[in-house]
């Protein structure tokens, strides 16, 4: 018979908190049960960790950061080379670290190499906590292969597969490909809704459980409240990351500054001031920041980025959403739902103006929609979330 003894389960992840965030709950949800959690993360986000109970596991990263997105340049290779020049680095700080002290399972980021490194090393087993979509029978052929052949023909990419080939033979994974390596793990819960996973029939379930969305109640962000005489509620987010887009926030302003009945909470992140907004309607709440959750709970419809994390949670609160997505898989997500999409320029001319907000009026004037947005809402609920997440992971722990 299996023992579910409290286990030392050691976490690893990045600074970012497209990473961090969607596995933050299910942490909690571990210390609950009584296990001792190790989170390998750099100290910007320490406190965070340690609002779970976990103990934060403090390494030096090299990757860029929020503050600076444009770090990761402009082509694939500036993309992936980052990740192999960390791991590198970071791989003898996590050895040092977590030596005498090893845990029982090893949970991990899709991004964390030395996680599965110091797994083999350890002899435990590994997970990964996928904060995206996942590789379906095919990925290699239809994606990857045209994705990554050109690059692999380059010197630059030649470099860099060598590289990463090496330093994986040295580390006692001899003759495993960096493709797989990064790309298909033996074990995957995957903290999306189903919906989102392009191809989710071929998806071998076998290695891949989806749990969806683990959010939390998020309390510990704060509250919002519906103001006094809002007949409709707009969110307006585009992440923490890609905000640089005053144009466009001044085009939400122009085009539901003067819609009756409507209250929009206008997100701008850290890069924009209100003073480029120009002249700001009563009816226009602009902030840098606002507990997302707690706002979608209450709104009537929402402008994102489509993101991983946003969409999620417009979809667990069925919020009718449009997309205006700034990276690759952002334009995946919005594909997934079918979102309609506003252009982030702020280019939109004469009649062409107002058109978010015919988009989002749009929206909620087809009856489709709203009943589509509800049976995604009552499916994600059946997939589980965070307590599944929890079992899953129980379920990988030595017997003892």
């Amino acid at each position: 018979m299996t023992s579910r003894k409290p286990a030392h389960i050691a976490m690893f992840s990045i600074a970012a908190p497209g990473h961090v965030n969607p596995s933050i709950e299910v942490i909690r949800e571990l210390v609950a049960r009584g296990h001792r959690v190790s989170y390998a993360i750099p100290a910007s986000f320490a406190d965070k960790v340690a609002a779970t109970g976990a103990d934060p596991v403090i390494y030096t990263s090299t990757l860029p950061t929020e503050d600076t997105p444009d770090a990761w340049g402009t082509e694939l290779i500036d993309s992936i080379e980052p990740f192999l020049d960390d791991a590198v680095q970071a791989l003898p700080q996590l050895a040092a670290a977590f030596e005498g002290d090893e845990p029982d399972l090893v949970l991990h980021d899709i991004t964390s190499y030395p996680a599965r490194v110091l797994a083999h090393r350890w002899g435990v087993p590994a997970v990964s906590l996928s904060p995206n979509l996942v590789a379906w029978e095919g990925y290699e052929e239809e994606v990857a292969e045209p994705l990554f052949g050109p690059l692999k023909q380059t010197g630059r990419g030649r470099a860099y597969y060598a590289r990463f080939g090496a330093w994986l033979d040295e580390n006692g994974l001899s003759g495993i490909d960096p493709d797989p390596f990064v790309g298909r793990p033996a074990r995957s819960i995957v903290l999306i809704p189903k919906v989102l996973q392009p191809n989710a029939d071929r998806v071998d379930e076998s290695v891949h459980s989806f749990v969806g969305a683990c959010q939390g109640d998020r309390t510990d962000q704060g509250d919002w409240r519906r103001p006094a005489g809002a007949d409709k509620v707009l969110l307006v987010s585009l992440g923490s990351t890609f905000t640089r887009l005053p144009e466009f926030y001044r085009e939400c302003v122009k085009a539901f500054g003067d819609l009756p009945g409507w209250h929009v909470v206008l997100q701008i992140g850290r890069f924009v001031e209100e003073s480029e907004l120009g002249e700001v309607p009563a009816n226009i709440e602009v902030r840098n920041w606002v507990p997302q959750l707690a706002v979608l709970k209450q709104a009537d419809a929402f402008i994102t980025h489509a993101g991983a994390g946003g969409s999620q949670e417009g979809l667990a609160t069925g919020t009718p959403m449009v997309a205006v997505p700034q990276a690759v898989d952002q334009f995946g997500n919005a594909d997934m739902l079918g979102l309609a999409r506003c252009r982030p320029q702020g280019r939109h001319r004469g009649r062409h103006r107002r058109g978010p907000a015919r988009r989002v009026l749009g929206l909620l004037a087809d009856p489709e929609v709203a009943r589509r947005a509800e049976d995604i809402r009552a499916g994600m609920e059946s997939e589980g979330g965070t307590e599944r997440a929890r079992d899953l992971i129980e379920a990988e722990l030595p017997a003892r």
